[in-house]
């Protein structure tokens, strides 16, 4: 996992590091498969509102919709 200097100090880029973490090892058992997932955070992120909650509810269901888009087709619409 990557955070930028454009992020903000060291403190900010980790804590924004262990919060992604965590919700990844929280949320393991949505992840489909074998997947590489790059996450950026956005440079305009409060570092004082990054917490587990706010992370979850933005990842989530982009989470569920990756897995939802990445599954095989099966019947007639795998071709």
């Amino acid at each position: 996992m990557a955070v930028t200097r454009k992020t903000g100090p060291a403190v900010t880029r980790n804590r924004i590091k262990r919060v992604i973490r965590e919700f990844f090892r929280l949320n393991q058992h949505e992840i489909c498969g074998s997947l590489d997932i790059a996450v950026v955070p956005k440079r305009s992120m409060d570092p004082d509102r990054v917490n587990l909650k706010s992370v979850s509810q933005e990842l989530l269901p982009l989470l569920r919709t990756i897995c939802e888009n990445s599954t095989p087709k099966s019947g007639s619409e795998a071709s």
